[in-house]
């Protein structure tokens, strides 16, 4: 059996490329029609590069939304951000970059990419459609030609030659043209490419039914304190567009104990170890009440609604008396860890308005392990050297006065515009009290709770989301690993009374695979032809 492989290819001559404005070769640009325009427009918005360009694009613009705090996410670190940084918030704010995702330029380039998208996967999809009913091509004249081919003589007669050529390229899908067999198979190839590219214009739209219809919000939950999923007991609340504000899910929870764990030697002495939350919970009133371990990846899901740990922090707990020795405050007060400080000092404030004879107003930094630390000016001060609670303390700045709360403010912030200072405290341990001067009161430091902030989120394009990723990556694998090909039999009456056989394949992508299969299966169909009896007519050869 003589093999022989060559290099195939061929060029056709062409005209010289004429552009728009050359003579002959249509209108000039400017003298389009609006529907040329149109068509135009439509023909490089289709395109694959363009597509590819808007891809690179909406990655382009994901990285401020991982970089800089966003304000779905995490508004108190928005709001930090801007306070560390006034010259420069403002202008981030007004290019939306705290809230990239839901910005009018990265819908648009969204939006375009997902009708650029349609446009070129619709007429891809409908092509392939067409080239899997067709039949496979006819076979060429010279098969020699082919990057493979064999050529052997057989005694067998060529019906005998076809029948077993359909039995050998039995994974093709054979077409018979008179003497010979044409085989094609692959199409699985291009048909990973269109469930590829079809997955991903279903991801898109699974993401936008996500963003259109769900919601998030972001609450904090002190140890011991429970939650009701209504509007009014979110912090922050982000619904979308198309979502409804009063079709919330009734389920609700209780944080019973909530454990953080710190890594306490070596190089990562201090760095979180893990958080773990203890929840029971109800999908609806009245429902069986059920148990849960909030954890870091490990979210609870109930009604439809993922429930996320975002981070941990302290609530100290105070009882104040005010001038006229009554109780008027005994609750803890979730105070905010400072931006990348080690030990975890935190701030906030405790606003007693009812307080007689005036209003009383606290601002106070909290130190889980209170000590001695140098800051990066040289200088030794008091901060917290841990951030577990090895030994807690704090210190409060007193305000007497009106805390101006008809006006809407911040739970994390203290209106001191109408109040005077009244003084400031030693560094109070849980059990003890500063009594506050001028008769005005007394604080006492009682202890402290853990707090979670936890984050809500109810997507309904998530399972969709998913199963479309999935289609994309099978889609994928099929581009990848599918080897588009095809193969031809003819068999010929030669002049010495035998039939000459010809074997010839063409693989679409460039592999050495597509030789050996070649080569694989043109032996075998000669293995087989020479088990068969010669039979009379004019293949046969006989004395």
């Amino acid at each position: 059996m003589a093999t022989t492989t060559t290099d195939g290819g061929a060029g056709t001559g062409a005209g010289e490329d004429r552009g728009p404005g050359a003579p002959g070769g249509g209108p000039a640009p400017g003298a389009l029609s609006p529907a040329g325009w149109a068509r135009w427009t439509w023909r490089v918005l289709t395109s694959m590069r363009t597509a590819l360009i808007l891809l690179f694009l909406l990655a382009l613009g994901a990285i401020p939304g991982s970089m800089l705090p966003q304000r779905v996410v995490n508004p108190d670190e928005v709001a930090q951000f801007s306070t560390e940084n006034p010259a420069v918030a403002p202008w981030l704010d007004r290019l939306y970059l705290f809230d990239v995702y839901s910005s009018p330029w990265y819908a648009a380039i969204y939006l375009l990419l997902f009708v650029s998208l349609t446009g070129c996967v619709i007429p891809r999809a409908r092509a392939h459609l067409r080239l899997m009913r067709a039949r496979p091509p006819r076979t060429p004249r010279h098969l020699g030609r082919m990057p493979y081919s064999a050529r052997f003589t057989t005694g067998a007669a060529p019906e005998q030659v076809l029948e077993q050529g359909r039995t050998v390229f039995k994974r093709y899908r054979l077409e018979r043209y008179g003497d010979s067999l044409s085989g094609e198979t692959g199409y699985l190839r291009e048909a990973g490419n269109v469930v590829f590219h079809v997955a991903l214009l279903g991801l898109l739209v699974a993401l936008a039914a996500g963003y259109a219809f769900g919601y998030r919000g972001n609450m904090l939950v002190v140890e011991g304190d429970g939650f009701a999923n209504t509007l009014t007991s979110y912090d922050s609340f982000y619904p979308g567009v198309a979502a409804d504000e009063d079709d919330l899910a009734p389920f609700s929870f209780t944080l019973h104990d909530f454990q953080a764990d710190f890594v306490e030697d070596g190089g990562f002495s201090g760095q979180a170890e893990s958080f773990s939350g203890e929840l029971t919970y109800r999908d609806a009133p009245g429902a069986e009440e059920r148990t849960h371990t909030l954890e870091v990846n490990e979210p609870l899901s109930v009604g439809g609604v993922q429930v996320y740990l975002l981070g941990h922090g302290y609530a100290p707990e105070f009882e104040v008396r005010d001038g006229e020795g009554e109780v008027v405050f005994d609750q803890p007060v979730p105070f905010l860890p400072r931006n990348g400080d080690p030990g975890r000092t935190a701030d906030g404030v405790v606003k007693v308005p009812d307080a007689l004879p005036e209003g009383l107003g606290f601002e106070g930094v909290f130190l889980p392990t209170a000590g001695e630390r140098t800051g990066e000016d040289g200088e030794t001060g008091l901060a917290s050297t841990f951030p577990a609670p090895k030994d807690p303390a704090v210190t409060l700045t007193a305000y007497t006065g009106d805390l101006n709360m008809r006006q809407a403010q911040s739970v994390y912030q203290l209106d001191t515009s109408r109040m005077e200072e009244a003084g400031e405290s030693e560094v109070l341990r849980p059990g003890d009290s500063w009594e506050l001067p001028d008769g005005a009161g007394e604080v006492t430091f009682t202890g402290y709770e853990d707090f979670a902030t936890l984050q809500m989120t109810h997507n309904p394009g998530r399972l969709p989301a998913l199963l479309f990723s999935s289609l994309a990556v099978l889609g994928l694998l099929g581009t990848l690993f599918v080897r588009p090909r095809r193969a031809w039999v003819r068999a010929s009456a030669g002049a010495n009374g035998r039939t000459v056989v010809e074997v010839a394949g063409l693989g679409k992508t460039e592999s050495t695979a597509n030789g050996q299969e070649f080569h694989r299966l043109a032996t075998e169909l000669r293995d087989r032809l020479r088990d068969v009896p010669a039979a009379d007519g004019p293949a046969s050869s006989k004395e």
